[in-house]
């Protein structure tokens, strides 16, 4: 099976990726290290992270010795407070600099609404709630259109896009998105959505491709993909850990996958799944695990009344009210 997806310009983009949201500082450096020393050539960072000069410390350690830069695909991704079309060239050369790149492979919309720009990653208003821009998307993405043309990024796409929003992107754009990222896995496996990126040429990436289990708002008693019975039969039949499967799952659906760790030998056993193969059985089983109503587990929320609730609902931009 093929270990990369080709993108509309006929670059490959490798299926597997080291992932580095939630990776704390003091500890990304090493992991970037071992995934590059393992065979890793992916590696997907944002802005956000607030991780990005300790990765570039790590590329700066191996680019031009151990690597070509060309041999590496490198993804950045535009923050919501740089939706201004005059903020978004300067947010992606912040981005290149942190990095100790020219160029990255792929530049990404984080999100589809923006936050104002006034100085913080998450501004407020005095009452507490978030401060938002109402820049249009159309907007922003024409300015990372040109970055594209000046040569700071090979490709553009989207982060957290449903399909209505990226379909007006392939209408009105004048670059069609590379890649759309979303949260993907077997709990939440976003096959309308798949169908609809692949029928246009655009690959898919998933991002927490097991379940993200430490995300910072986990509650006790949440389910926990890995401990899933199905994924462990399989994974028994096959030598296979529960998160080897999920992550086979989604590459035999040309998904790529970017699993994020710190720990070298996880990071080198995730990257272990071109040598077995899901039969179709297999395949339609963890396509039946999928939680129509709960597995969507990475929305920004906040607490209301006790209960957790999407945080950003009230943007006429946010994405999750569409059926996909």
């Amino acid at each position: 099976m093929a270990r990369v997806a080709k993108l509309f310009t006929g670059v490959e983009l490798p299926l597997v990726g080291l992932g580095t949201w939630k990776s704390k500082a003091g500890e990304v450096e090493n992991a970037v290290k071992s995934a590059l020393e393992c065979g890793y050539t992916h590696i997907d960072c944002a802005a956000a992270y607030g991780n990005e000069s300790e990765v570039g410390k790590a590329l700066k350690d191996v680019i031009g010795t151990k690597v070509k830069r060309e041999d590496l695909f490198i993804t950045s991704k535009l923050w919501n407070t740089m939706h201004a079309p005059e903020d978004v060239k300067p947010a992606c050369q912040k981005s290149l600099k942190d990095l100790g790149l020219d160029y990255v492979d792929l530049y990404l919309m984080h999100w589809p609404y923006g936050f104002a720009n006034v100085g913080e990653m998450f501004p407020k208003n005095p009452d507490g709630t978030v401060m938002y821009s109402d820049v249009p998307f159309l907007e922003t993405w024409a300015a990372m259109e040109k970055l594209v043309d000046e040569g700071l990024c090979k490709h553009i796409g989207v982060s957290n896009f449903n399909s209505k929003q990226i379909d007006e992107l392939c209408q009105k754009g004048r670059i069609k998105p590379a890649v759309v990222q979303v949260e993907i896995h077997p709990y939440f496996n976003q096959s309308r959505l798949i169908n609809f990126c692949q029928e246009r040429g655009i690959v898919m990436t998933a991002y927490s491709p097991l379940g993200s289990p430490d995300r910072p708002w986990v509650k006790s008693g949440d389910v926990v993909l890995m401990e899933d019975p199905v994924l462990k039969t399989i994974g028994e039949k096959y030598n296979k850990s529960p998160a080897q499967v999920a992550l086979r799952f989604n590459v035999q659906r040309s998904v790529v996958v970017i699993p994020k760790s710190v720990t070298p030998s996880r990071i080198a056993q995730n990257k272990e799944l071109f040598d077995f193969t899901l039969t179709d059985e297999e395949m339609k089983t963890i396509e039946g695990l999928q939680r129509e109503d709960t597995g969507r587990v990475c929305v920004p929320a906040v607490e209301v009344d006790g209960k957790r609730v999407p945080r950003d609902k009230s943007h006429k931009y946010f994405p999750f009210d569409e059926p996909f």
